[in-house]
């Protein structure tokens, strides 16, 4: 089974869900890298008087990333959001995102992000004015609804259809559950079969057996992957593997499917880590990048040692003190190689 979101034939049918402070260029390419069929930019604000600030040109997606290049925007009025929109079109962006699933407190304090969904009609309003004002595929990402009491995540995918939209993406938690709890398949599951666009499922999706329950459970078209790519770009290739042999009319696994995974080496995993903290290195500049560098180094060190608590403790107690990027990138290497 392929995915198609407007012109665009994706090479997977795994995507790369934007998450703010994440999802930069150093990230998406390290997830491309290994099967990621598209990836989103972190959250855009669409405040036009912070277009041109640094903070959201790095978070710009660029020309030379391969295509098709998504960028997601956020924001409460229709026209500020679709010169926003324009905006990113010129900038490089082949696909136009608009978030509406964000928990966080101060973009729904705005009225932002999965906020939006309390009110339908000013979602429509959103949706008009952006898809009329590109030529460009414009994708919508959801939750079940703004409370777990009052979902109506169904009624917006049929307003997104109507628009327009040309995929949707949805996570099965609520705005009030954040991401406490556990995500509900169900939801996505009537969407999938209320409308005719592609749907994506997002939300608690670990490994190949959570990949081949959502499949087979909601029907979806494709799975977005968030937290568990932190520290392991190379999930994307170990689920593509295992989905290999899908059947494409039920979406059932063949039982030879798991030998066909093509394991990925610890030594190549090393490499990977190094790299990708290299490229942080390069795109932020070293002193602002030995910061950012942290995060993703915390999250490598969990995956690669952390069946061993004493040691990734001392390791991070080690690491995170360093403050030259050289240095940083030296001892990184040193410690993995122990492992």
């Amino acid at each position: 089974m392929s995915l198609q979101i407007g012109p665009y034939q994706l090479p997977s049918r795994l995507l790369l869900a934007p998450m703010a402070g994440i999802t930069d260029r150093p990230y998406r390419d390290m997830c491309r890298r290994y099967g990621a069929g598209l990836t989103v930019s972190e959250m855009l604000t669409s405040d036009p008087s912070l277009l041109y600030s640094r903070k959201t040109q790095l978070r710009l997606v660029q020309e030379d990333e391969p295509l098709p290049r998504s960028a997601q925007i956020v924001g409460t009025e229709p026209e500020v959001m679709a010169r926003a929109a324009q905006f990113n079109i010129e900038n490089g962006a082949n696909i136009i995102d608009i978030n509406m699933g964000c928990p966080a407190k101060k973009v729904c304090n705005k009225a932002a992000g999965s906020a939006l969904m309390r009110d339908t009609d000013l979602v429509k309003r959103i949706l008009s004015s952006i898809i009329n004002a590109v030529e460009a595929p414009v994708t919508l990402k959801i939750r079940t609804g703004w409370a777990t009491s009052s979902k109506n995540a169904v009624v917006i995918a049929q307003i997104a259809e109507d628009q327009g939209v040309a995929c949707l993406s949805v996570h099965g938690r609520s705005r009030s559950q954040a991401f406490t709890g556990f995500s509900e398949y169900e939801t996505i599951r009537q969407i999938k079969q209320t409308i005719d666009i592609p749907v994506i499922a997002n939300g608690d999706i670990n490994n190949a057996e959570d990949a081949q329950f959502i499949f087979n459970y909601t029907g979806a078209d494709g799975l977005m992957l968030g937290r568990i790519t932190h520290g392991q770009p190379w999930i994307f290739k170990e689920i593509n593997d295992r989905l290999s042999n899908v059947c494409t009319d039920h979406f059932l696994i063949n039982a030879k499917t798991e030998s066909l995974t093509n394991n990925i080496s610890l030594q190549e995993k090393i490499e990977t880590t190094l790299s990708h903290i290299n490229a942080i290195h390069r795109y932020y500049g070293t002193d602002q990048g030995v910061r950012i560098a942290r995060k993703h180094i915390g999250w490598y060190l969990y995956n690669l040692v952390g069946h061993d608590q004493i040691l990734l403790k001392k390791l991070k107690k080690e690491l995170f003190t360093i403050a030259d990027a050289s240095q940083q990138l030296e001892q990184l290497d040193k410690a993995l190689q122990q492992i």
